[in-house]
């Protein structure tokens, strides 16, 4: 009976010893992922922002609030592909108008690399888009490289260029920064007067975007936990005039959206830390004891027989 002990204990030792590594290097990388079932809300700040009212015809200087809501869409994720679903809503402030611009946005990605997936209706504002990039989150363990992140009002990606570490409500963070060039977007008509032309009649003009996003980005997990946006969005003429601001703005993500950020970092750090280091070394230790123990049963049985 003790010899079978020692057999079984050191038949266990040698399993966990074996599935340690195995767990740390493939079981724990397929665990590690971005959630299907995701539902987050972001709130951004502009300060003096202008931009161009459709009913008054004419700029307005105003305070806005934006809301950003993500929602994970757990029906359309299937294998390594997640797809959320994101809704933004412009408000502005100082003169209480509600929702002066609403967007959507659908997409695909892979839950381990955050890179943009073909597939599953990928849109914006409801017209299909070819997304290429990082999406919503950059790779586990991010190096200090430039990556394309795909840009939403632009429906393009771009180089989002590495720019140095800082520290974000005392976490790390890499910073990359996402410089948009002019960029047609739109093409629309306009009252000649209201372009500054001394005609009548409407005027085409067309919406041209340009700016800079700032991603600050947990390195570990890859997850975004600040985020700042500079537009400056304009309406030229076909001569290449501009005319009229558009959307010139700072949007700066509220201290709140960026706590919360923060925490999802630090929990998803711990998950980590768990399925990488913690587990497989228990297993390990646990296997080497069982193995050791059990060695040890072996060697007193076989002695207790031989005197026997």
């Amino acid at each position: 009976m003790r010899r079978t002990s020692g057999v079984v204990l050191i038949a266990l030792g040698a399993f966990l010893i074996t599935l340690a590594p195995l767990f740390r290097f493939y079981v724990a990388d397929k665990l590690i992922s971005a959630p299907a079932d995701r539902y987050g809300v972001s709130r951004f700040e502009a300060e003096g922002a202008r931009y161009f009212s459709v009913q008054d015809l004419k700029v307005l200087t105003a305070d806005l609030d934006i809301t950003v809501t993500t929602r994970g869409d757990v029906a359309g994720a299937t294998g390594d592909t997640v797809v959320w679903d994101e809704f933004t809503a412009v408000n502005d402030v100082t003169h209480s108008r509600p929702h002066i611009t609403l967007t959507q946005r659908r997409s695909a990605f892979d839950k381990y690399t955050g890179e943009a997936v073909d597939c599953c209706n990928a849109n914006v504002d409801r017209q299909a888009v070819r997304m290429q990039g990082q999406l919503y989150t950059f790779p586990f363990g991010v190096e200090k490289k430039t990556y394309r992140y795909f840009h939403s009002s632009t429906r393009k990606a771009f180089d989002a260029v590495y720019a140095g570490e800082d520290t974000v409500a005392g976490l790390r963070a890499y910073k990359f920064e996402v410089r948009v060039p002019e960029t047609t977007v739109d093409t629309l008509e306009i009252p000649a007067s209201v372009a500054g032309l001394d005609r009548k009649g409407e005027v085409e003009v067309d919406r041209v975007y340009e700016g800079v996003n700032t991603l600050w980005i947990e390195p570990e997990t890859g997850s975004p936990v600040k985020q700042q946006q500079q537009r400056n969005e304009v309406l030229k003429t076909k001569d290449g005039v501009q005319r009229l601001d558009a959307f010139v703005a700072t949007a700066v993500m509220t201290d709140a959206s960026v706590e919360e950020l923060v925490r999802n970092a630090e929990d998803a750090k711990s998950q980590i830390a768990l399925l990488k280091t913690t587990i497989p070394l228990v297993m390990l230790v646990l296997g080497v004891v069982a193995a050791v123990v059990g060695i040890g049963i072996a060697v007193v049985s076989r002695r207790a027989r031989a005197r026997g």
